[in-house]
């Protein structure tokens, strides 16, 4: 008999957490809560209560339990059993939000696989982000003004795969804001469960609460409630004999687990019974067995069943707390019929129990149960059984797809085979990287690796030891790689074959030089040209040069234009011997860096490699190469026409093949895109729609390109504040050392254009020069083939001969550089008097700057100044439209600048009072004018009067008089301090 409570006792604490965390979680406040505890303490039952209380409270429950098979599971399972107690009924939600994320999703939720899907598998991260964006969505569905939410169970955490727990380490940092409690179980012993438990508890992204045994007071209280109920009978004095009570105090060290199955078993075997009037007495011998307590009752509730019965569940327990009834069947050889009679009598005896909605499957009702059966057994019955077990899983699932190659390896390992251990664990690993779980795969690999420890498995040891490298390498994780490798003997039979440990070096020599680690690139592709006239090296020598070719255009020592000529020479090299080898990804590397060395000759040339590299990519399945490369095309297609229609269809592509960190890409590149087409609405819904998902999932080339195009936002408006914040972020993720850096010189350029400050804005574009020069050049629309040219010419330190060099460079022709590139040649035409061309030459800049509605103002409002200076053109017309888009768009300093210009010309200048409307109301109200105004803009930087005078076109001795009026009608004490109100107001502007 089988006593148990009806009741949780002592846990007053955690269950007072749970509940304000479900309040919490109601209010939109989400979190994350572990419950930490050994075997038996009450962690599940907890758990229980949370689902149900939950449940009574309106929020939706979803729960799911780490596999216990073996010592790896396979990836997601706690995750996708916990959606699937969702949708199994209902299905996955409908929502458009979520379509981007269907292929990572399909990996849990099989309603979203489609045939002909892309094949390749999600990352954890995009995983990770998909759970927390279909939490989101189903919260958001379920949400009503009365509450909602989600409760999110996952039991048994430490038994979990590297992916859960990476997945879980996401979420955790993660749900602020959603209106989600996630609740996680586990042991608190070490290891990667408890280790990330602990570590999220120390940055406060969960709370942990450890559970402890109860005290001797809830001991008796928890018998008592036991034995009331399995009397029916409420607790009361003196149903629970003072003898027994002292014994369950003494040996079941607080266990609540233990104190029922105490109890248990001195009901059945008679020392404990109830009485006629239902009081419990004492009949025999209370002395009970310490530490082994638990395994006296669980093989004498198994023995009742019989040997048959014993010996099944003896078995069941060698395969696990969960185990498949089929496999259980053909290790024991019972037919059909008897295995289910002894089946029943195991879950009447509330040993076992189904497990989830499978047939097939079952398990202990609680860990300590399998490890009690366990502790029965001999270690030669142990192993005997797992040899049985380990065939009969081989022989009926060839291949051993999914758990089943851990559950065998681990089978082995019990049976004492290391060797077969390893070899099943390798296995297992490929299987987990073909299905894109790479932690589980390192995990695995890593696990086979260290069974290969004597001199006779060497020869095992290197296939895993190569497979492990590739592994890591794919993982990003370059160092234990380069590490690995070296472990690996040059001669003997744990040495590689020499075409393989070469095309080993040449994968790492790609991965280092993929990622600016040059040094390490080049030492191993020394290795492989070591190795090469060894074999028969054909088929490997293009990738070799793809990285060589990329190591020479990283070399600053050599000239530039040489070593572009030779890098481009061995990359098509490269490009057509990949193709003719077979080699499609080889040369999709090296058709993308021939692109982007062709730019130097025109785009359609650039244009010619990515539509080469697309056609391999299109034929040969490479999804990621196919995007990628579309990207890339779209993105010349804008800078060639100022059309966005090519990318935003390579964008739709990526949402639907789920490809999140091409889609993020697309996204941002789109919002510079609308930056500089002046859409500055759209900029601003895709740069944060696109934020706090590239920050979440790490992608930090993704991540500084949007926080550089919110920069670009705030310059072209001419917000120094915003662009300043923007820029620090930047550089906190790394920016100033990435290649994205001379975008930070061209935003701040524009954004001093906008504060009429010439002089500034050249230095920034000198600096952007200064480093293209000594990297490949990326950025075409940067200043350097068109608004530098322009600033150079305004300032007189560039004659036409000097603008003839920058239109023989093709890139001159994007209208985005043309627009300034006609203006520059139009001044040097007017200050050589030749007053028609340059006209002629405004014309067709103002064609170019179409689709640019600042640039294309800012250009006709610099041009004007040299235009009046040298009697040229229309310079009135010029301000006038210049002026009245400058001030709609609340530049003021600009605007103000043409109303100067057209003074200066002796042209009526009309009074913008209507200018007011843009003070700040505190402003207004203190009396602050228009002009006032403009002046308190420009302290900010603290310039001088003499400064700011040359910029409004004003005396100096007039700025000391807006100076002070402002001190005396903003209350500010002194010049200082009026110079940092006036950058708050400039922030808040």
């Amino acid at each position: 008999m089988l006593v148990t409570s009806p009741t949780l006792l002592g846990r007053h604490d955690q269950l007072a957490l749970l509940d304000e965390s479900l309040a919490a979680a109601r209010a939109g406040r989400g979190r994350a809560v572990f419950l930490l505890g050994e075997a038996g303490l009450g962690k599940s039952r907890l758990a229980a209560e949370c689902a149900y209380r939950a449940f009574t409270r309106g929020l939706t429950v979803l729960r799911g339990r780490a596999g216990t098979s073996s010592s790896v599971t396979m990836p997601y399972r706690p995750i996708a059993e916990a959606l699937h107690s969702l949708f199994r009924v209902s299905g996955p939600p409908r929502d458009l939000e979520l379509v981007p994320y269907r292929s990572a999703l399909a990996g849990l939720l099989p309603e979203w696989r489609e045939a002909g899907a892309s094949a390749e598998a999600a990352s954890v991260v995009e995983t990770a982000e998909a759970v927390l964006r279909l939490l989101a969505v189903t919260t958001r569905d379920l949400t009503s003004p009365q509450g909602g939410g989600c409760l999110l169970v996952l039991e048994d955490l430490h038994d979990a795969d590297a992916e859960t727990l990476a997945v879980v380490d996401y979420l955790c940092d993660h749900l602020p804001g959603l209106p989600v409690l996630l609740l996680a179980t586990l042991r608190p012993e070490e290891g990667q469960a408890g280790e990330l438990a602990r570590a999220l508890g120390r940055r406060r992204a969960a709370l942990l609460s450890e559970l402890v045994p109860l005290t001797d007071q809830e001991v008796a209280d928890l018998a008592e409630s036991a034995l009331a109920a399995a009397s029916g009978r409420p607790p009361g004095a003196g149903i629970l004999p003072s003898e027994v009570a002292d014994r369950l105090v003494r040996d079941a060290g607080g266990n609540p687990f233990v104190v029922e199955e105490l109890l248990s078993g001195m009901v059945t075997a008679g020392a404990l019974h109830r009485g006629p009037d239902g009081d419990w007495l004492l009949r025999g011998d209370l002395t009970i067995d310490v530490p082994r307590t638990v395994v006296s009752s669980v093989t004498q509730r198994a023995a009742r069943l019989g040997p048959v019965g014993r010996t099944l569940l003896e078995t069941a327990a060698v395969l696990g707390r969960r185990f498949s009834l089929s496999v259980l069947r053909d290790v024991t050889g019972l037919d059909d019929r008897e295995l289910l009679a002894h089946l029943r009598a195991g879950i009447e005896s509330q040993l076992v129990s189904p497990s989830g909605p499978v047939a097939d499957w079952y398990e202990f009702r609680h860990a300590l149960t399998a490890e009690a059966l366990l502790a029965g057994l001999l270690p030669s019955e142990r192993a005997a059984i797992a040899v049985r077990a380990a065939d009969v899983i081989e022989l009926a699932h060839p291949g051993l797809p999914g758990a089943w190659g851990p559950r065998a390896a681990a089978l082995r390992l019990a049976a004492g085979d290391r060797t077969a251990a390893a070899r099943r664990y390798a296995e297992a690993g490929r299987a987990a990287l073909g299905a894109g779980a790479v932690d589980s795969a390192i995990h695995l690999l890593e696990r086979a690796e260290s069974l290969l420890t004597t001199p006779e498995q060497a020869a095992d040891r290197a296939p895993v030891v190569e497979r492990l490298v590739y592994t890591l390498v794919d993982s990003g994780q370059l160092d234990r790689a380069l590490a690995l490798v070296e472990s690996l003997p040059e001669t003997g039979s744990g040495a590689l074959a020499v075409d393989r440990l070469a095309a080993l070096h040449s994968r790492l020599a790609w991965a280092a030089v993929t990622t600016a680690r040059h040094p390490e690139a080049a030492a191993q592709v020394h290795r492989v040209r070591g190795l090469l006239g060894r074999f028969d090296s054909t088929a490997l020598i293009p990738a070799v040069q793809v990285v060589e070719a990329h190591l020479i255009l990283a070399d600053q020592g050599t000239d530039g234009v040489e070593r572009r000529s030779r890098a481009e020479a061995l990359a098509r090299q490269a490009a057509e011997a990949a193709e003719r080898l077979g080699t499609p990804e080889i040369a999709c590397q090296a058709w993308e860096l021939l692109a982007l060395l062709a730019r130097h000759q025109g785009f359609a040339e650039a244009d010619s490699c990515l539509e080469r590299g697309l056609a391999l990519a299109t034929v040969h399945g490479l999804t990621t190469w196919q995007i990628g490369t579309m990207l890339r095309l779209g993105a010349n297609d804008f800078m060639r026409t100022g059309s966005s229609g090519r990318l935003e269809r390579a964008y739709r592509a990526a949402v639907g093949h789920g490809a999140l960190a091409l889609m993020h890409g697309a996204e941002a590149t789109l919002a510079m895109q609308s930056v500089l087409r002046g859409e500055y609405s759209a900029a601003r819904e895709l740069t944060g729609r696109c934020l706090a998902p590239t920050a979440r999932l790490r992608n930090a080339d993704n991540h500084r390109y949007v926080l550089l195009t919110r920069a670009a936002l705030a310059a072209h408006q001419g917000r120094r504040r915003e662009l300043d914040q923007e820029l620090a972020e930047f550089r906190r993720w790394g920016g100033g050392q990435s290649l994205q850096q001379p975008l930070v010189y061209g935003s701040r350029a524009v954004c001093a254009l906008l504060e009429e400050d010439h002089e500034r804005a050249l230095a920034e574009l000198d600096e952007a020069l200064i480093w293209e020069e000594r990297h490949p050049s990326l950025f075409y629309l940067n200043g350097r083939y068109g608004l530098r040219p322009l600033l150079l010419a305004l300032a007189g330190r560039s004659d036409p001969e000097d603008h003839g060099a920058v239109t023989a460079e093709p890139a001159a022709g994007l209208p985005w550089n043309r627009q300034f590139e006609r203006l520059a040649l139009a001044v040097h035409l007017g200050r050589s008097g030749r007053a028609g061309e340059a006209r002629t030459a405004v014309v067709q800049a103002q064609e170019a700057a179409r689709l640019f509605p600042m640039a294309g103002h800012l250009g006709l409002r610099l041009a004007a100044q040299a235009a009046l200076a040298d009697g040229w053109g229309e310079p009135v017309e010029w301000l006038r439209k210049a002026e009245e888009y400058f001030h709609q768009a609340a530049v003021p300093v600009v605007a103000s600048t043409c109303r100067d210009l057209l003074r200066r010309a002796g042209a009526p200048v009309g009074q913008r009072r209507g200018g007011t409307a843009r003070i700040p109301a505190d402003l207004r109200r203190q009396g602050v004018t228009a002009r006032e105004y403009e002046v308190l803009l420009l302290l900010g930087t603290r310039p001088g009067n003499q400064e700011i005078a040359g910029r409004l076109f004003i005396s100096a001795r007039t700025v000391e008089k807006h100076v002070a009026s402002l001190l005396a009608k903003t209350g500010c004490p002194h010049r200082a301090a009026l110079c940092d109100y006036a950058t708050e107001t400039a922030g808040a502007a």
